[in-house]
This record gives structure tokens, C-alpha cells and sequence, in this order.
């Protein structure tokens, strides 16, 4: 029980991963709430002291009203409905998090955010695309954000990474260092490909659920494959070879990475 009598949040594994990535004191803003579970658990839990659920749709933004109601933290949990960060204000949250979203719609509400401003005063990012992670580590390296960890987690049969980002202002000699590609046993500028594609981090941990992940990549690119084989068009034979190449690096880093032949 919280504070107020009310039963504790309980998070999945994959927000949970999200919360503790959340530094305490911070303000915390939401974007893509959902039923505000992340923002509820925050301040119960005592880690942050304001929060606020964005949603833009109907449905889950009622969802998160209630919970919030529910809970008996209306004083602390501002619920707003609007458009990525359009429902904050510059300066007014410290970490921003987006989860259970397409990596390409990540990189779009964050771009706007940037545009509007509504990054200024945010001191980190916490990040969980469902697809797509590579286009985030790229936005974020375009952008000077730090990567400063990510972690990767499997539920429901599903897996998911996590990116946790600071604002640095070392953050581009930072980033060098980061995506350098030191100790992977390919060209610099396949390594660099292959950090942002698979993490640099995760590379580093070694995590079983990043073998089992590119394990199901290849296993889609077979289908692919096969696929294309069945095609009798010129730019299929291109994609194809495409595939294949794509398939080749995937087992090569898998190999070195955790000593098994493919």
C-alpha cells in the first residue's frame, strides 16, 4: 500500500525496466501514457515528486484520468490530452519517457519537441521503441543526446530493448568514443553500422535476449529470402542479394559474440 491507502502499482517487466531507469527527484513526463501506469507508479513509489500523462487519444486518455483518480493522485499526476510533447511546456519535466511506440514515431514526436523547444531544461530520455531501435540511436546521436545505457528484456514472448539517454554537453566526443566500434572484428564503418543497429551496450552485455532477437531476425530474413527467390523480377534479384548480405553480418557478429557456428 501507498502512502493513501491505495494498492501499489504493479509494472510489467517492460516498464519496469523503464522506471528504474528514471532518476529520483526528477519531474517525469509521459508522452504516450496510455493508462498512466509509468506516471502513477513514479510517484508512488516515491521516485518523482510531479508527473504528467500525455495521451492523445480518447479512450486511453479517460483510461489514465481514472487511474489517476483512482489512486488519489490528482494533486501530483497532471493528465493531459494532446499530441506527443505539445502537452508540456519547456523547462517543466526533467525525463521524458516514451514507450510502445515505433521507432520512426519516436524519432517524429521527439522532432517536434526539438523544433517547439519543448526539450529545453530535459535532463534525460528513456526510450522503448518496439521497432526500429536503430533509428532512435541515430536520432539521438544527431542530436547530441548521450546514450548512456540500454538494457533489453523479453515478455509475453516478445522482446524489447531500452535506451536511456542524458543531455551531456561531452555528449559528441562521447558519442565518438561510443560508436567507434573498438574491439568488434569488422571495418569502422560496419562497425558503426552495427552498433547502432544492434546497441553498443547490449553488444557489450551480452544479454541471451539479444541472441534470441537476431536469431528471429535471420529467421524472417529466410522467409524473405525465400520469398524473392519465387520472384522473377529484376529488382527482386537486387533485394535478394540485399538479404543475403544482411544475413551474412547478422551471423558473423551472433558468432563472435557468442561463439557459436551458424
Amino acid at each position: 500500500m501507498d502512502g493513501v491507502g491505495n494498492i501499489m502499482i504493479q509494472l510489467s517487466k517492460r516498464l519496469q525496466t523503464v522506471a528504474d531507469y528514471i532518476t529520483t527527484g526528477h519531474r517525469l513526463a509521459d508522452i504516450g501514457s496510455d493508462h498512466a501506469l509509468l506516471p502513477v507508479y513514479a510517484v508512488q513509489s516515491g521516485k518523482v515528486p510531479l508527473a504528467v500523462a500525455g495521451e492523445l487519444n480518447k479512450g486511453p486518455w479517460q483510461a489514465a484520468c481514472q487511474q489517476v483518480t483512482n489512486a488519489g493522485l490528482s494533486a501530483s499526476i497532471d493528465v493531459r490530452r494532446g499530441n506527443g510533447l505539445e502537452v508540456i511546456e519547456a523547462l517543466e519535466a526533467d525525463t521524458i519517457t516514451i514507450c510502445g511506440m515505433g521507432g520512426a514515431l519516436i524519432c517524429a514526436i521527439l522532432e517536434a519537441g526539438h523544433q517547439q523547444g519543448k526539450l529545453e531544461g530535459v535532463k534525460e530520455l528513456i526510450l522503448q521503441p518496439n521497432i526500429g531501435e536503430d533509428a532512435v540511436r541515430i536520432w539521438l546521436l544527431e542530436h547530441d543526446w548521450l546514450l548512456q545505457d540500454e538494457s533489453i528484456v523479453e515478455e509475453d514472448g516478445k522482446i524489447y530493448e531500452v535506451l536511456h539517454a542524458v543531455s551531456s554537453k561531452q555528449a559528441k566526443q562521447q558519442n565518438d568514443k561510443l560508436y567507434k566500434g573498438e574491439g568488434l572484428p569488422f571495418a569502422e564503418p560496419i562497425n558503426r553500422a552495427i552498433l547502432l543497429r544492434m546497441g553498443p551496450y547490449l553488444l557489450q552485455k551480452k544479454d541471451p535476449e539479444l541472441k534470441r532477437k537476431w536469431l528471429a531476425e535471420l529467421e524472417k530474413l529466410d522467409y524473405i529470402a525465400a520469398s524473392l527467390t519465387q520472384s522473377e523480377q529484376e529488382s527482386a534479384r537486387f533485394k535478394l542479394a540485399s538479404v543475403k548480405q544482411d544475413q551474412k553480418l547478422i551471423k558473423e557478429v551472433l558468432e563472435w559474440l557468442y561463439t557459436v557456428k551458424l
